[in-house]
Order: C-alpha cells, then sequence, then structure tokens
C-alpha cells in the first residue's frame, strides 16, 4: 500500500509537510522565463532566486537527516542574456544548510537539437566571435542534508530496495554523464508541460530512496515523479499551483475513475493559493 498527496497551492510554503518526514525530493523547478515555456512568468531573475530560496529553506525543514535532495536544473538564455542559474542554485541549498554532494550532466539525444538561429550565427560570419552554442545539456544537482545512517534501516527494507546492479551497469548510472530522451513534444499528458522524462526520477528514487519511504516534489507538473514513486513503492508528496493539472495528475498516477483495485490512496488538497499559476 502507497499513499500519495497532491497539494494544490505555492511550495514557498509546506505546511501541511511536518518537520523531517520526507526521505527524498526530486525536483525540476520551472525554467526562469524561457521564452518556449515560461515567458515573462516572473518579473525579474532576483524574484526567481527568492522562490528558490523559499523553497530551499522549506525542504531542508521537511527532509529527515541524512537524507538528499535533487534538482534538474540549468542556466537560461533570456533575450540574449545567460543566466547562471546552476550556480546560483548551489549556493541557495548551500545557505539553506545542505552539503552539495554531486552533479550529473543529463545529455539528450544528439538529434534533439539542430543547427539553430543561434549557433547557425557562425554559418553566416564565419569569423571569430561569432560562436554560440546550442545546449544539449541539463544538470542534476544533489544535495544531502548531514550524514545518512546506514544502520537505519531494517534488513528486510534494505533486500526490498536493492539496486538492479546488472541495470546499474548497462545504463552506466555510475557515469557522470547520463543520456537520457527527453519528453518528445506531443505527449498528450504533458501538453504545455516542460516534464522530465520518467527515467530520470526512476533513477534518482532507485538510487537514493528505500521502499515505503516519501518522496517530494514541490513542482509536480504533470505528476512525473509521483507516478515513478507508486511504481517503485514509496509514498509520494506532490505540490503544484495549477488547479487545472489535476485530473492530468490523477491519469497519470493511474487513480482516474476510481478504477483502481489496490489499496493505494490518492489525496488532494486545494489551498485559497492554488489560482491560476500566479506566482505570490
Amino acid at each position: 500500500m502507497t499513499h500519495h498527496k497532491l497539494i494544490i497551492g505555492n511550495c514557498m510554503n509546506m505546511a501541511e509537510i511536518p518537520d523531517e518526514s520526507v526521505h527524498l525530493m526530486v525536483t525540476s523547478p520551472p525554467y526562469f522565463n524561457a521564452p518556449f515555456d515560461y515567458k515573462g512568468l516572473y518579473e525579474n531573475y532576483d524574484q526567481y532566486l527568492d522562490l528558490l530560496e523559499k523553497v530551499a529553506k522549506e525542504v531542508f525543514r521537511v527532509l529527515k537527516d541524512g537524507r538528499v535532495a535533487v534538482l534538474n536544473i540549468d542556466d537560461m538564455l533570456v533575450n540574449g542574456e545567460k543566466f547562471p542559474i546552476v550556480a546560483d542554485a548551489t549556493k541557495i541549498f548551500q545557505n539553506a544548510g545542505f552539503r552539495y554532494r554531486d552533479r550529473i550532466i543529463w545529455k539528450k539525444p544528439d538529434g534533439y537539437l539542430r543547427i539553430s538561429r543561434r549557433s547557425g550565427v557562425l554559418l553566416q560570419n564565419p569569423y571569430p566571435m561569432y560562436f554560440y552554442p546550442d545546449n544539449l545539456l541539463e544538470s542534476i544537482l544533489i544535495f544531502q542534508k548531514g550524514k545518512f545512517n546506514y544502520h537505519s534501516i531494517p534488513k528486510e527494507v534494505r533486500e526490498s530496495s536493492k539496486v538492479d546492479i546488472k541495470e546499474f551497469s548497462e545504463n552506466k548510472w555510475y557515469m557522470t554523464l547520463w543520456e537520457m530522451t527527453n519528453v518528445l513534444p506531443g505527449s498528450q499528458l504533458e501538453k504545455e508541460i516542460a516534464a522530465f522524462p520518467e527515467e530520470l526520477p526512476y533513477r534518482i528514487i532507485k538510487l537514493f530512496s528505500y521502499v515505503g519511504e516519501t518522496v517530494l516534489d514541490p513542482f509536480v507538473g504533470s505528476g512525473t515523479t509521483m507516478k515513478v514513486a507508486r511504481k517503485l513503492g514509496r509514498n509520494s508528496i506532490g505540490i503544484e499551483i495549477k488547479k487545472s493539472l489535476v485530473p492530468i495528475i490523477r491519469k497519470k498516477l493511474g487513480f482516474e475513475g476510481q478504477l483502481n483495485f489496490s489499496e493505494d490512496t490518492f489525496e488532494v488538497i486545494m489551498r485559497e493559493d492554488g489560482e491560476n499559476g500566479t506566482i505570490s
């Protein structure tokens, strides 16, 4: 039996979640004013960093000692200016009390991007100083709260949560470069949502949590993290500001139409601050 709670509201406040009750956080914050997803969502970059700072503090509060918080995030080019989001997010989580543990680079397929207007500048002007590369990479930042007590997990839980060594080796999870296919345009449950592929939370949940534990995603979007958590026998908590995504998340998790015959549960909490996706 697993339990899944969806909170519709602003994740800068996680009042419904008790202190040190979460075993893993994995999320992908919204891109900063990306012209293809969130153009003009934030008034300025400082407002975006303020959001990350408040979320980092709340994640530190709700996460159990020794446990891990994972951010899928990357620098963003907006109107010709590159914003150092990876560096700033790292410092924000360190200031919140986390220890910077690791950084993994997610490489998307080579065919995902072709020469764009940005990189194509050099083709039109084949001279020095005209080079602007296209980005096929994103960062997966791993932070840890204190130190983990490896003897705190019962033997039967350890055994039921074992990592498949064949899967680990064949898919090169041991590297700091992970090659994963991104969610392709046209996916019905990710329409107008910048969702990460299921493979990303799948690896993180398998590597940093045990069966029966609770996984948090404060920017849950279409519910990918919650879906994978359920599949892997973990509980989940998702926070999302858009009410319109509730039926999508319910469907993605398999709770649509009350046709679910398992003992798993799905709960939705509606807050007053969960309106139309605005940032307050």
